[in-house]
């Protein structure tokens, strides 16, 4: 039984760890478009590819629901950033 344990302990920390890097790519993309709105260069280049996976189904359910369709800012950005940060803080409440 201790095995399943820690087991389920590595899982959580693992799954903590990659919350926490791609909290920081969506914070670093966002830092980043102020500067190059273009998405051009290497270090764009693999922001956006780390966080476009997240971005792509927010962006197709919020495009089915009409959600934001007028608005300036890149409304499925900042509901992906909002439920990873949902995500990161009710982890350690579920593992408990």
């Amino acid at each position: 039984m201790e095995f399943f344990t820690t087991l389920f302990d590595i899982v959580c920390v693992s799954i903590r760890i990659l919350l926490s890097v791609l909290e920081f790519a969506f914070f670093a993309r966002a830092i980043l478009s102020f500067f190059n709105p273009e998405e051009e260069g290497f270090l764009a280049a693999i922001l956006y590819t780390v966080t476009e996976p997240v971005v792509l189904p927010v962006r197709a359910l919020l495009s089915r629901l009409h959600f934001g369709e007028h608005s300036p800012i890149d409304m499925s950005f900042f509901f992906a950033f909002l439920l990873l940060s949902v995500l990161s803080v009710m982890l350690p409440i579920i593992t408990l």
